[in-house]
């Protein structure tokens, strides 16, 4: 069995999911696996990762405006508050997503659907540096 790892740095401007899905995939050829397992962790605890839909914008649209209504900004709802309005319900969105993921890897490629890509959410409006570690077993 072999392995290899990496991290990715990822530049976010902005709340919203940012997409991963052909720098992974680009990374995970290079190694030379070819069947085995990616895992893909999110070093944050206000951004996190997701398998979603990649083929219509829209879809992140309803994720982005669904987590905003379920995951309030609002000062008033929060004891930790000390680093702005956006920091508190980001780690509320975080622990509600995911901030690991398993994916197989099959004759090289990852086992995604069709219509599966993989994202950073970040939860956080101002500018960031995110780091995902990948680290993929297998032969």
């Amino acid at each position: 069995m072999r392995q290899d790892r990496t991290t990715l740095t990822v530049r976010t401007n902005r709340q919203g999911l940012f997409e991963l899905t052909n720098e992974i995939k680009a990374w995970v050829r290079d190694t030379g696996i070819e069947n085995g397992v990616l895992t893909v962790f999110c070093r944050h605890t206000s951004a996190s990762l997701m398998i979603q839909e990649n083929a219509d914008p829209d879809v992140r649209y309803d994720i982005e405006t669904f987590f905003k209504q379920l995951v309030r900004e609002d000062p008033s709802l929060y004891t930790h508050t000390n680093e702005g309005p956006d920091d508190m319900p980001g780690h509320i969105r975080s622990v509600l997503t995911d901030v690991s993921l398993s994916i197989p890897l099959t004759g090289g490629a990852l086992a995604l659907g069709t219509w599966q890509g993989l994202f950073l959410y970040e939860h956080r409006a101002r500018d960031h540096d995110r780091q995902v570690v990948l680290q993929v077993m297998g032969d």
